[in-house]
């Protein structure tokens, strides 16, 4: 047979420890290792145990131990050591006398009466949140006995309050068949619940405990909050109560980790000696964790010193209240703002049906709805989060400014808002930073023309300088594209989908410019910044989406425009809704996140670069275009380039 670590502990112990005195009779360790063999409640760990003890007394080499103290500590090291379980001991203890209290179901009532009434504590705190203290889990037999007085003055109060704090801190002792009842009543009748296994090894059986159909009184159920207190002294029944409510997803634990208690324990002498051995002679096993309360204890969902459990319970129950109303907030404005509005129902639905019971703060809930939201819409642009500043509503003015039509002024105003030079290479450039209104870009139409496209005219290459670029009027991007396209053409640039005016306009090659076109057929190159943002990052986006200009320099910001941001009702969480759609000649709706270069350089350097790259006659292009094309990838074999920029 199989000798089991165990066994080979304990032969190790015994052949090795050795002391020179008196020895005892090697029929102690037999009769220990019988016990453990008829009570121990882990017996397939024990495998071999009885061969490898006689083995050891056969060798002659037994442990000989003179004070019997002594000797009990070194088997109670032995024993947890082999085993890994500190509930087994060995004690000598030869006046030892056992006690067995009576059971309760055994006392009178009126006593039973009074012992209940002092380990249970209720009442009812502000907000209708109740408060339930039970220092003892009584058992099935007692509750029937009990019943009216329990449903009358605990179970059936308890039912009309609107939240729940069931505080166990002090609760050490009890029955494991009370345990059906007490999860029945934060349950629903059906279906029923397996909640425990527990295997007795003396009898050698198994029984399984399930939730209740019916119950005595009404079920306070499993809608409402419920807050479980524990701590270092919580144990036993109370133990299996709050391990098997937190992994039902029912309760919220508040506290310390548990005792680590046991389901059953028995003190047991060994052979007609003045040793005992204490075993645990019964386990528990929770259906859906595979493992157990016992030894290790519950560890609380909220970790805090049990002193201050109720007051964190109190302010955790107030977090939680605020759920259900914070969520219908986030839907309303969803419903009423969301760009996409095909993908509405779908959110709304989705969040109706989210379970947030793992939620303990303001933060726990934004995460959640943000995630749950993320993982529907897969829209990067709406967000939720927990912020301590003022939400403030981000809305974009496309009113146009107050321009006065004196010819002078608007010049003026050009040349200040506009920078434009003629570069080496005749290679012209161009900076602004703020796409304006439509309705100020055609009152300027005239000094745009002759200060901007007229120096420009002639240039073999344009560079558009977005690097301070910070947004601006989103439908003015549809002039700056027409200038730079073969007007005798009709191209579509992009599509604005607004939903606040619920209104679709489409932005296509303008006729009547006020200037020279600068045309399709120059190079054209954006630089772009960590600064670059909003209308600025767009244009980006749809030059490269158009395949009509390269863009060099840093990542775009990434900074979500074209939304709104509202705080949600008596919290400190702010969502942010894009409500405009910018759909590119693709069909594809830019989502934002920032806008990646062709050729990523320093911001600083991004001029110089261009430089470079026009000199060169390089064309950059796009890392799916080199994988795909063998003839560049075969030239790009011997020419030495920035690893970032592709080159054919």
């Amino acid at each position: 047979m199989a000798v089991s670590r165990f066994s080979q502990a304990l032969l190790v112990l015994f052949c090795h420890v050795l002391y020179s005195s008196a020895s005892f009779q090697p029929a102690l360790v037999l009769d220990m290792a019988k016990i453990l063999l008829d009570n121990y409640c882990f017996p397939e760990n024990l495998v071999g145990m009885q061969e490898a003890i006689q083995q050891a007394i056969n060798s002659g080499e037994i442990l000989k131990i003179s004070d019997r103290k002594t000797l009990a500590s070194v088997l109670t090291a032995g024993v947890q050591g082999a085993l890994n379980d500190p509930r087994l001991t060995v004690s000598f203890e030869p006046n030892f006398v056992p006690v067995m209290p009576p059971a309760l179901p055994s006392l009178p009532t009126e006593q039973l009466i009074r012992l209940v009434r002092n380990s249970v504590k209720l009442e009812f705190l502000e907000n209708n949140v109740g408060y339930l203290r039970i220092d003892r889990i009584i058992g099935e037999e007692t509750a029937a006995k009990l019943g009216p007085l329990l449903r009358e003055n605990i179970w059936t109060k308890v039912t009309h309050a609107s939240s729940l704090i069931f505080d166990l801190r002090y609760s050490t002792a009890g029955e494991l068949d009370g345990v059906p009842f007490i999860i029945s009543y934060f349950s629903d009748p059906e279906p029923l619940i397996h909640i425990d296994t527990v295997f007795d090894r003396p009898s050698n059986t198994t029984k399984e405990l399930w939730t209740m159909s019916s119950i005595m009184g009404e079920r306070y159920g499993k809608r409402k909050d419920l807050i479980i207190l524990t701590s270092k002294r919580t144990m036993g029944a109370a133990e299996a109560i709050a391990y098997t409510l937190k992994h039902l997803n029912r309760a919220i634990i508040v506290g310390e980790r548990s005792a680590g208690g046991s389901v059953k324990v028995q003190k047991i002498r060994i052979g007609d000696s003045g040793f005992y051995i204490t075993v645990p002679v019964a386990r528990s096993v929770n259906p859906i964790t595979g493992q157990s309360w016992e030894v290790s204890g519950v560890s609380p969902s909220v970790n805090i010193n049990a002193k201050e459990a109720v007051a964190n319970a109190k302010n955790l129950l107030a977090v939680r209240s605020a759920i259900p109303n914070a969520v219908q907030s986030v839907s309303d404005i969803i419903r009423q703002y969301y760009s996409f509005t095909d993908r509405v129902p779908a959110l709304l639905q989705h969040l109706e049906s989210t379970n947030f019971f793992s939620v303990i703060s303001e933060e726990d809930l934004a995460n959640k709805i943000n995630y749950e939201l993320q993982s529907v819409s897969e829209d990067p642009r709406l967000v939720i989060k927990l912020t301590q500043d003022h939400p403030v509503i981000i809305e974009e003015d496309f009113e146009p400014e107050n321009i006065p039509n004196d010819p002078a002024f608007l010049t003026n105003l050009v040349d200040t808002v506009f920078k434009v030079r003629i570069l080496t290479g005749n290679t012209g450039y161009l900076r602004f930073d703020k796409f304006g209104d439509v309705s100020v870009m055609a009152k300027l139409g005239e000094q745009i023309a002759q200060k901007i496209w007229e120096p420009l005219k002639d240039t073999e290459n344009l560079i558009i300088d977005l690097r301070y670029n910070t947004g601006g009027s989103s439908a003015s991007m549809g002039i700056l594209l027409s200038f730079l396209q073969d007007p005798s053409q009709q191209f579509h640039f992009f599509t604005l989908y607004d939903r606040i005016q619920n209104t679709t306009t489409e932005f296509k090659t303008l006729s009547g410019l006020p200037g020279p076109p600068y045309g399709s057929k120059r190079g054209v190159y954006i630089l772009t910044s960590y600064y670059t943002a909003g209308a600025g990052e767009e244009f980006a986006y749809l030059m490269q989406s158009l395949h009509r200009g390269t863009v060099i320099g840093e990542i775009t910001s990434g900074t979500l425009m074209h939304s709104k941001s509202f705080q949600v009702e008596d919290t400190d969480i702010v969502i942010t809704v894009p409500f405009i759609n910018i759909i590119d000649n693709n069909g594809e709706c830019w989502l934002g996140g920032g806008v990646v270069p062709d050729a990523i350089v320093l911001a600083e350097e991004a001029v110089d670069h261009t430089h470079e790259i026009i000199e060169s006659g390089m064309k950059v292009v796009a890392f799916d275009e080199f994988d795909q094309n063998p003839c560049v990838s075969f030239c790009m074999r011997n020419v030495q380039i920035n690893p970032i920029v592709h080159i054919s």
